[in-house]
């Protein structure tokens, strides 16, 4: 029997793996019908606590990530992780080996591990994080925790999609500890030392303490914790430490983001993008058109890339790839409404461009334009 290419919702959060997995394909890999998929999970999101872990290449995130699976699945909890693996720059492809390394739990029914590539995407994630996020949230796993790639400074998306974010350090920081400290660490709601057996790591412990001392995110105090992953040290301390940053700080980061809800079209072909115009303005309705004029840097679509959006917020195509898709169809809406034509600018360098929503990096400015004269005039019809 073949299986239909599009999930049925209700199989989704009804708890099908093989459902679940066809449904992380679709989104990750932005066929038709992905936007309508994430549209009916939706109403199912919002209960999962998000758990980012990040740090260094090599600082020991997939051996911690087993061991704290461990330690969730003793205390009756169901985790799904996603684990990001870099793209290679030649074929473009990944090992996806960060599953090997949590395979001693991989059987269990409670536990659901997706390998993804980053697909060249920067900042630590793929694209399409969050949304496979929500598909996991919408299936009913109460923890999800996502393992970025190997990082530096600067990449710091994991935030926007994680309530609670561990960095992973391994021990003989030393004076590259004042490198990063501006970067990733300031994004660290809990800070792991790894390797705590090493002959260093009681001195990293005293860096991390001295450089984090009495920092706190809300009502939250930034916690260093040592741990030996492959013995179990500190792994139980960890969870409650999860647990208990999940009860200041709540879940459903992710879905205040900019752009929140918001998951782009696959890029329309330019003949299909104005077919739909041409029928969106044959029923009466308003229509504006978002165009990429200029882009510096890592956008992610192209000069002259479309996105069509009608006056109640439907829309085809893509101008980011859903980074700012949220952003420009509110503009777009506007538009539609007083017919003035906008340049929008988005992203303000690499190293700021989480702070307004450009989670890829780079600049990008999209010109928004009311299609034909008539176009508002049946707005609130």
């Amino acid at each position: 029997m073949t299986l239909p290419e599009t999930p049925d919702p209700s199989a989704v959060v009804g708890g099908s793996r093989a459902a679940l997995a066809r449904a992380l394909t679709l989104i990750e890999n932005a066929r038709g019908g992905a936007p309508q998929l994430l549209a009916a999970l939706a109403p199912h999101c919002g209960r999962a606590h998000v758990v980012g872990i990040t740090g260094a290449p090599g600082a020991g995130k997939s051996t911690l990530i087993n061991a704290l699976l461990g330690e969730l699945l003793g205390r009756g909890r169901r985790i799904a992780v996603l684990a990001v693996d870099p793209s290679s720059p030649v074929s473009g492809g990944a090992l996806l080996g960060d599953r090997i390394r949590m395979g001693e739990h991989g059987a269990d029914e409670r536990v659901f591990i997706r390998s993804l590539s980053a697909r060249g995407h920067l900042g630590g994630l793929s694209r399409t994080t969050a949304q496979l996020v929500d598909v996991l949230d919408a299936a009913g796993f109460e923890v999800v925790v996502v393992e970025t790639v190997g990082v530096g400074q600067s990449e710091v998306d994991v935030r926007h999609v994680a309530d609670t974010n561990i960095v992973v350090c391994p021990p003989g920081l030393g004076d590259e500890l004042q490198a990063i400290k501006a970067g990733i660490l300031e994004t660290a709601d809990i800070l792991v030392v790894s390797k705590a057996d090493a002959p260093q790591a009681a001195h990293t412990v005293r860096d991390l303490e001295i450089a984090c001392g009495g920092r706190r995110r809300g009502a939250w105090a930034v916690q260093v914790l040592p741990i030996v992953a492959t013995a179990g040290e500190g792994i139980a301390e960890l969870a409650d430490a999860i647990a208990a940053h999940a009860r200041v700080a709540g879940a459903g980061r992710r879905r205040a983001s900019p752009g929140a809800g918001v998951v782009a079209a696959p890029a329309a072909t330019d003949d299909e993008l104005f077919a739909q115009i041409a029928a969106w303005r044959a029923r009466g309705h308003g229509v504006a058109l978002a165009t990429v004029v200029r882009t510096w840097g890592s956008s992610p679509r192209p000069e002259g890339s479309h996105l069509a959006v009608e006056r109640g917020g439907a829309f085809v195509g893509s101008v980011s790839g859903g980074c700012i898709e949220g952003a420009v169809i509110g503009e777009a809406k506007e538009v539609i409404a007083d017919g003035r034509p906008r340049l929008l600018e988005f992203g303000v360098s690499d190293e700021r461009a989480w702070e307004v929503g450009l989670a890829c990096g780079g600049r990008v400015q999209v010109y928004v334009e009311r299609i034909g004269e008539d176009a508002g005039s049946e707005v609130g019809a």
